[in-house]
């Protein structure tokens, strides 16, 4: 058939990127409703409702983003779509553990819900660990293998989410057992999430059908992941030049993803999205071409998604204009054939674009309230009493195990910290730290606490209901007014975070959309999230992703040890830690 007389939208004077062959070919891109009708030959003779003008930039495919987590950016899903779209991230793959771990299905709902009518395409992947490691923590909502089952015939959903709770699968529970299979029989993608798992644990992982992980491995385990055929998906914290380098050293590169999984409104606004990542691994000695590939090709094969990832006739038209391979920052965005407009609401050459109304659906299944999840903080303010840590021991100085953490990752090591127990209350204030975590769910009022070391901290706290990933109600303090002050204002904004230091005003940012996002705009979410984590720092919580480091403290599939509101976990082991190392009298 030949190349019609008209088109939507022609995109003249470029270089297109062959994502396949690493060639840059002088070529017009042709582009009719939502796809590419040609790649055509440069001064190709058509009439165009619009032109752009692309001499001197190149044409590549738009972003996919295979892992990540909305609610962790803080913002809705059409929020974080109109932020994210623009630094060319045209398509994602979300996994809504955070808010489905508060209120379930219903969750889970409302996202998708929430998602339609974004000119970014919006997969969903369905958690599979609701909660993430049952028994050893308390969530909001519990998915069972029937829930997860019906809800992978949802539309949108391609995927079993990552399979957090790796060592119930390599031992076989019956509880992950049901879920691995119930997820296999649908013919869905299953992602996991195995960090450090090696030797036969992994090939039990593997036999299993999981066949992915996007966590932070050392450079030898994330190649022998890569020799078993599991799919790296690399976050900034991973991409390490070791970790370039070992897999640049292989007979063959193999295919790999890079991936958010979970990035703030703040860092977004100011450092990019998928952009910001592609920028660490070229930092970190990735060539563009594997970088471009990793952001485009090799996700979209993972998600099936045969219709985009390459520039190429009858594709998905999601292009990125750049202005060189090693240049990630997108000039002009084009999602679904139209010219994506910048936040003034205008595009990169200057013309009004319009944007797509989200469409009516009076009959959808899935249509929900604005924000149905305002009241699940179930906490009445703290008292004093809650804020003291009851134990019951003798008086006497006593070993309590403690969460040591650092300034680089999550990964929390066990420690000592000695304290003194009189009249059946540990004295820790003015001695160290202190983790409390209290369940925000059902209104239990149980409460777990334990010391915290690693960082130097000024008198104060910081309370958060962002939490990984029950999100119940948790916070670091050093004095225990500071503890109460910075909790009862999270509990009064309905969810949120807090950080509270002595003789200053206190930094807030309300989180009242299931305790975990924000219905504000991007920019009034990124501002607030950027103060907390300022305030974070000038406190002494000096990490380089002080809100991951914070939130995952409560995550008990994070190695090594965690804290939840039923005690302390030991990770590798899937076992309880007993908080009192040794025990004295007197």
């Amino acid at each position: 058939m030949p190349m019609p007389s008209r088109c939507d939208l022609l995109i003249r004077g470029a270089e297109v990127v062959s994502v396949h062959t690493g060639e840059l070919l002088p070529a017009d891109v042709v582009v009719t409703g939502d796809l590419i009708r040609a790649v055509a030959s440069p001064g190709v003779r058509i009439e165009a409702d619009r032109v752009l003008d692309a001499d001197g930039l190149l044409v590549a495919p738009g972003y996919i983003d295979a892992h990540m987590h909305i609610e962790s950016s803080l913002l809705t899903p059409a929020e974080f779509a109109r932020v994210t779209v623009p630094r060319g991230t045209t398509t994602v793959l979300a996994d809504p553990h955070e808010i489905v771990n508060v209120a379930g299905r219903a969750a889970m709902a409302w996202m998708i819900e929430q998602g339609r009518g974004a000119a970014q395409t919006m997969l969903w992947a369905v958690p599979s660990c609701v909660p993430a490691l049952e028994g050893f923590e308390t969530a909001g909502s519990r998915l069972t293998a029937e829930d997860i089952a019906e809800m992978l015939d949802w539309d949108g959903v391609t995927t079993l989410g990552e399979v957090m709770d790796y060592r119930a699968v390599v031992a076989g529970l019956p509880r992950m057992r049901s879920i691995v299979e119930a997820a296999r029989r649908k013919g869905v993608r299953l992602d996991g999430h195995c960090p450090g798992l090696s030797g036969d644990d992994l090939g039990e992982y593997l036999w299993a059908g999981i066949d992915s992980d996007h966590t932070k491995n050392s450079p030898e385990v994330a190649v022998e992941k890569a020799r078993l055929g599991m799919l790296l998906m690399l976050q900034e914290k991973s991409l390490s030049p070791e970790l370039v380098r070992r897999l640049d050293a292989l007979p063959v590169l193999p295919d790999f993803c890079l991936v958010t999984d979970d990035l703030a409104a703040d860092a977004i606004l100011e450092h990019g999205h998928l952009d910001h990542i592609a920028r660490v691994a070229l930092d970190a000695g990735m060539s563009p071409l594997t970088v471009l590939r990793a952001l485009t090709l090799h996700p979209a094969r993972r998600l099936g998604l045969d219709d985009r990832g390459v520039v190429a006739p009858g594709k998905r038209a999601d292009l990125v204009l750049l202005r060189a391979l090693d240049d990630p920052t997108p000039v002009t965005v084009v999602c679904g054939g139209e010219v994506v407009p910048e936040h003034d609401g205008r595009t990169a050459d200057g013309a009004r674009s319009r944007t797509r109304a989200p469409e009516p659906q009076p009959d959808n299944p899935f249509a929900q309230p604005d924000n149905p999840f305002a009241d699940s903080v179930r906490l009445t303010p703290l008292e004093e009493d809650d804020c003291l840590w009851h134990a019951e021991l003798p008086d006497g100085d006593h070993t309590f195990r403690a969460l040591r953490v650092n300034p680089v990752d999550t990964y929390t090591e066990p420690a000592e910290v000695v304290l003194p127990v009189r009249g059946g209350i540990v004295r820790w204030e003015g001695r160290t730290a202190l983790l409390a975590v209290y369940e925000r769910h059902h209104g239990t009022g149980r409460r777990a606490m334990a010391p915290v070391v690693g960082f130097d901290l000024a008198e104060g706290a910081a309370a958060t209901t962002y939490a990984h990933d029950s999100h119940n109600l948790t916070v670091v303090a050093t004095d225990a007014g500071m503890l109460r002050r910075a909790a009862n204002r999270v509990i009064g904004s309905r969810g949120g975070i807090c950080v509270a230091v002595a003789g200053q005003p206190a930094v807030h940012l309300p989180l009242p959309v299931g305790g975990v996002m924000s219905p504000a705009p991007a920019s009034e979410v990124a501002a607030g999230a950027a103060d907390v984590r300022e305030a974070l720092h000038a406190w002494g919580w000096r990490h380089r992703n002080a809100f991951m480091s914070l939130s995952t403290m409560t995550l008990p599939v994070s190695p090594r040890i965690k804290l939840t509101d039923k005690g302390l976990v030991r990770v590798v082991d899937r076992a309880w830690e007993e908080p009192v190392v040794t025990a004295s009298g007197g």
